[in-house]
């Protein structure tokens, strides 16, 4: 992709999805994570509702009439976003692919987060970990971030989000705020397990985590179509299937049940908020209300 190419896409997600952030995702962002504390700001003459226990007993002596002391959050965040880069991403049977949609909600919540003047890194990864952006403010900040997740091309094709969390947690030091981007389908066939269930609790004890789980409505349903030559786009290997056969759909069907099962469970387990969305639909109210519950 030519510079001038990228220009233009870069441009036409940030006016999307900076509009987005701006008039519908920055108030629910604010509400929905909360700074690290309360911090002094200054005294005022006490009204008629105001809380007893914030009266400034030593301004009041003084002054010889009540006065309360003023109180504002902290609010500066640290935010991660842990965007698996694998080959899984490119796909996509509907409005987009994957790696489109992890794209423009990466940007909104990139610019929901500077516009509430948090910080915001990422974390790119498959297998391995692909590349590091330490935690800015800005928008030339937030316009690199863009454009490296429509060029960047991962070295790996695998993907180990335990990595990527454990990663996360020597990393950044200080609680953040962090959301994984994945479609998460790193499973353990021998133990019947997603091998980031112990990761992501660990994860979770020291930072607040959330799950945006990216998915493709042909992922979750095998069409009938005959014979399909069939592709792992993370291993490489190719099978035919005939997809003609009941069997095999309902099969088809039935792991990807179990599998969303087994990470619905890990979540759960682990006390962490996600939210699943398709590339059929859009990601304003799924995000949406995934702010609305916390």
């Amino acid at each position: 992709m030519d510079t001038k190419e990228l220009l233009k896409k870069v441009r036409k997600i940030e006016i999307k999805t900076r509009g987005l952030s701006r008039n519908i995702f920055a108030g629910e962002y604010h509400s929905a994570f909360k700074g690290r504390g309360m911090s002094f700001s200054e005294v005022r003459e006490y009204q008629y509702g105001d809380d007893v226990r914030n009266i400034d007993w030593n301004v009041t002596a003084r002054f010889n009439h009540p006065y309360i002391k003023i109180y504002e959050e902290e609010r500066e965040l640290t935010v991660m976003l842990l965007i698996d880069v694998s080959s899984s991403r490119i796909f996509g049977t509907q409005k987009q692919l994957k790696k489109n949609l992890i794209t423009e909600i990466s940007a909104v919540l990139s610019f929901s987060a500077i516009q509430n003047n948090d910080k915001i890194g990422v974390i790119l990864f498959s297998n391995k970990i692909e590349k590091f952006i330490p935690p800015k403010k800005g928008r030339k900040h937030i316009l690199r971030i863009i454009r490296e997740l429509i060029e960047f091309t991962p070295e790996n094709r695998g993907t180990d989000i335990s990595e990527a969390l454990k990663y996360l947690t020597n990393a950044i030091k200080k609680r953040c705020t962090a959301f994984v981007i994945s479609d998460f389908v790193d499973y353990n066939e021998e133990t019947d397990k997603m091998n980031y269930e112990e990761a992501l609790k660990i994860a979770n004890n020291k930072h607040d985590m959330i799950g945006l789980q990216i998915f493709d409505k042909r992922e979750a349903e095998l069409p009938s179509v005959g014979l399909v030559k069939a592709k792992d786009a993370e291993t490489g290997e190719i099978v035919w299937i005939d997809s003609s056969d009941k069997r095999v759909r309902a099969n088809y069907n039935l792991w990807w049940q179990q599998i969303n099962h087994n990470i619905k469970k890990v979540f759960s387990q682990a006390g962490v908020d996600y939210a699943t969305i398709g590339t059929h639909e859009d990601y304003v109210k799924p995000l949406v209300s995934l702010f609305k519950r916390r």
